[in-house]
């Protein structure tokens, strides 16, 4: 993650799919694409977009043919 970014500048789709690449990651060590759409409740385009800002900024890296998460400085709860 860049310096200087604020996990408060991202938008509410970008915590949200943020927080689904989280869960995700914790439980099969990854997200894929699919699963984020699914889990998320969002459209792929949504989930694409969001993940371009998230990968942008550092929060998300890929990860083989998925994604899982880059250092970051505060937490997420999961269910």
């Amino acid at each position: 993650m860049t310096e200087g970014h604020d996990v408060q500048a991202l938008s509410d789709v970008d915590i949200h799919v943020y927080e689904a690449v989280a869960a995700q990651t914790v439980e099969t060590g990854g997200a894929e694409l699919d699963a984020l759409v699914r889990a998320s409740g969002l459209s792929e385009a949504e989930v694409r977009q969001s993940l371009a800002t998230l990968i942008e900024q550092g929060y998300v890296v890929p990860k083989g043919g998925g994604y899982g998460l880059g250092p970051h400085t505060f937490e997420v709860e999961y269910d």
